[in-house]
């Protein structure tokens, strides 16, 4: 059984301490010692603001639901008699032999509820994703179901785009570094790493990314999602293994781990009680039927979940994964750059040794304002995915200039350019996301997540009311990314701010001020809490003063 010392498998000898080497690239635990951390870091670490909804804003937002469909259902009659003027939804009737694109309800919802507010999604941008951005202006004329831009735009604050460390610009170190390898390699590659497409960049690439998250060795992947989807079924292929996932995971780790022909197992956010009841009771019981010792245990989390701005609790999952002999698999999509003190992700923040995690991963499309994923770990592991991932024996290489990008902000932030321009970014990131964090609980606002995240979710609850605060605060300079059901659970629907270290304390204040209006106006401010104020953000805002002083 894991972590008993029989977790054999057909042809492999088991090693001293029991344990087998894989042919897929896992290295086997050994039976080491456990870091231990101080319980009051971790609990002031650990602290993270979940208040539940109040029950007559559950009641009011079920109900509105409620109406929306009802007269959806009474829309869909209209249309079927012909008095409905709007036929854009009528399925021709040349197109009724392919497959539907959509379930019924999946259809239904789309037509009558996601499209009367379609204008608040889908926004054209017309410049650089910095701390402000153009956004092109849409009009319609048939209730969004056709959005005809006006050939106009509106310079707004970006509070919407994944820009963590600033490094989406058009001017500076890594644009003119991207320019360079522009004119150097061309745009495009044209062939794959196992054939043509093995530049000289991409090699530089994943050295510095080995030697900043501290690893062995990595390999990088050209598009962050198939990161995820096509590097899990390479490395839990085959059945007799088991895959234990966040129910917040990512699309990309859901559909990676749906395409492997493993056992999945779902446990609750960041519930370690729940991980370690499923683990025991999989070790247990074993697999289905034959009872047999489960071939691997798989646990998949993320640093930084994107809808809920809450950070993993990664000491009681290595814990639990060394105790039990599971694999540990963590995306850090958002957390890499974005957390610890000179942005090594949530392994320098919780203070841990980066081997303890067996799968490192994270993508270049957010803190490096570049595109693309790594993994990390072994020189085992990752030379077992050169040679059997998809996505390094079919994709595409990635492009040199993007390659270059990643490069240079990644040496920035290392402080390999011989400035604190990196660690100031660090900081500023720092300082914005408590500060902001503080100011929407003083207001009153109902605020999810960690202090220390950049993901600022403010509950918005009612369906109407997703689409008031976007447009008004759209109409006030501010952009901003609305969530609703189905992406979020029905009584649950949000706004998600993304804090930048590009954005400055006076925009910020602007911001503030134009949300608080927004949350008076609408009604937004639920929290029953007692407002707290925090002095975290202004000791960060003096380290960012001292840092800047001495640039």
């Amino acid at each position: 059984m894991v972590g008993g010392g029989k977790n054999t498998l057909s042809g492999s000898a088991p090693t001293a301490n029991g344990h087998v080497k894989e042919s897929n690239g896992f290295i086997p635990h050994s039976n080491g010692h456990v870091p231990h951390y101080k319980d009051d870091k971790i609990k002031k670490m650990s602290q993270e603001s979940f208040e539940p909804v109040p029950l007559l804003v559950a009641c009011l937002t079920y109900l509105g639901y409620g109406m929306l469909v009802l007269f959806g259902y009474f829309r869909d009659f209209l249309r079927k008699s012909g008095v409905e003027t709007t036929h854009s939804t009528i399925e021709r009737k040349k197109m009724r032999d392919f497959v539907p694109l959509y379930q019924s309800f999946e259809s239904f919802y789309t037509r009558n509820l996601y499209t009367r507010i379609r204008d608040c999604w889908n926004r054209p941008i017309c410049s650089v994703p910095s701390a402000e951005f153009d956004v092109s202006e849409r009009v319609s004329n048939d209730g969004n179901w056709h959005l005809r831009l006006t050939g106009k735009s509106r310079r707004c604050v970006n509070l919407g785009s994944y820009n963590y460390l600033g490094f989406a610009e058009k001017s500076g170190p890594c644009a003119d570094a991207a320019a360079g390898a522009l004119q150097q390699y061309g745009a495009g590659v044209c062939s794959t790493r196992q054939e043509l497409g093995n530049y000289s960049i991409h090699e530089e690439l994943e050295q510095t990314t080995a030697r900043f998250l501290r690893v062995e060795d990595a390999v990088t992947f050209g598009m962050g999602f198939a990161t995820n989807s096509m590097n899990i079924p390479a490395l839990m292929g085959g059945k007799g293994c088991l895959i234990l996932s966040d129910e917040l995971n990512h699309a990309s780790l859901v559909l990676g781990a749906r395409l492997c022909s493993t056992v999945i197992k779902v446990f609750k956010h960041n519930d370690i009680e729940d991980v370690e009841r499923k683990l025991r009771e999989a070790i247990i019981n074993g697999q289905p039927r034959t009872h047999r010792a489960w071939r691997k245990i798989l646990i998949i989390v993320e640093g930084i979940y994107s809808m809920e701005g809450s950070i993993i609790k990664l000491p009681d999952f290595i814990r639990l994964k060394k105790k039990y002999g599971a694999y540990l698999y963590l995306d850090e999509a958002h957390s890499i750059g974005a957390l610890g003190e000179t942005g090594r992700g949530a392994t320098e923040y919780w203070g841990v040794d980066p081997r303890d995690v067996d799968i490192m991963m994270g993508t270049f499309t957010k803190s490096f304002g570049a595109a693309g994923g790594y993994i990390g770990g072994s020189k085992r592991l990752i030379n077992h995915l050169r040679a059997y991932s998809h996505s390094t024996t079919y994709a595409c290489s990635m492009s040199a200039p993007v390659a270059q990008q990643v490069i240079t902000s990644m040496k920035i932030i290392m402080g390999e350019d011989g400035t604190n321009r990196g660690q100031l970014r660090i900081k500023q990131l720092a300082a914005n996301s408590k500060y902001f964090r503080q100011r929407l609980v003083e207001m009153g606002f109902i605020v999810y997540g960690n202090d220390d995240s950049p993901i600022v979710p403010v509950l918005l609850y009612m369906p109407a009311k997703i689409a008031a605060f976007s447009r008004e605060l759209y109409q006030q300079n501010v952009g901003v990314v609305v969530v609703g059901f189905p992406a979020t659970p029905l009584v649950e629907s949000r706004a998600r701010f993304c804090l930048s270290a590009a954005h400055t304390r006076e925009m910020l204040d602007k911001v503030l001020d134009a949300i608080s209006d927004v949350g008076d106006r609408l009604q937004l401010k639920y929290s029953l809490n007692p407002p707290t104020k925090g002095v975290f953000a202004e000791e960060c805002y003096r380290q960012v003063d001292c840092l800047s002083h001495e640039a």
